[in-house]
């Protein structure tokens, strides 16, 4: 199947819809816990938080636009500058995915979707008691996107709450040591299984990875 742009756009909405969100493949499941004074605590399924830099410590997601629908997690951050961005375990994947549910200004998703919101002194942001990666950020800025009226927003990392066991020798984060799950989509969920790390690529090791292709190929034909 081969579809151009104009064939893209001739598709019926909610199929462009389920296409387009799913093209790109698994991304990271994340709750991201924020307060307002007025409205209080409020929880909300995102699948678009992306790494932007060790040093500071950044990480950045996309919200959708925000006129015809009220955006709860936005205006608490514009409020108060902080926010939390929580793993989602493959046995919390029901509840978060309610969290996306459309709620009244009142409505904690905390309370709705049975999750429980847990503060550390000086910060004003819940974070989900259940999830085993916590991660407390401020905002440091918002980048509107003006093709698709999205808004970009980047946070400096302020703690991270992670399981010792689930940390590398090296620093890395073991996925499948956390219980992690990615999203496919609007609402298909996955787990995740570890497969190899290998070392930084480097142009001279090439001939190594030539090498064991060769092996492999050699090996698959015998």
């Amino acid at each position: 199947m081969h579809l151009t742009k104009d064939l893209i756009k001739e598709m019926n909405r909610v199929k462009r819809l389920n296409l387009i969100n799913s093209i790109t493949g698994i991304k990271p499941a994340n709750l991201i816990g924020s307060s307002s004074v007025k409205y209080g605590d409020n929880l909300a399924i995102f699948s678009s938080v992306v790494h932007l830099g060790s040093d500071p410590a950044l990480l950045g997601f996309i919200s959708r636009p925000s006129q015809d629908v009220p955006r709860h997690t936005l205006r608490n951050i514009y409020e108060n500058n902080v926010y939390t961005i929580n793993h989602v375990n493959t046995n919390q994947i029901m509840r978060a995915h309610y969290t996306s549910a459309k709620m009244d200004d009142q409505d904690s998703e905390f309370e709705k979707c049975h999750f429980t919101p847990e503060y550390i002194d000086g910060f004003k942001a819940p974070f989900v008691k259940e999830a085993k990666v916590k991660i407390g950020l401020e905002l440091k800025e918002s980048i509107p996107i003006k093709f698709n009226n999205t808004v970009m927003i980047v946070g400096e990392i302020q703690h991270i709450f992670i399981p010792e066991e689930a940390i590398t020798e090296q620093g890395y984060l073991r996925l499948d040591k956390i219980d992690a799950t990615g999203i496919s989509g609007l609402n298909s969920y996955y787990s995740f299984n570890y497969l190899n790390s290998f070392p930084y690529a480097r142009k001279k090791d090439l001939e190594t990875l030539n090498l064991k292709l060769s092996d492999e190929k050699a090996t698959s034909t015998s």
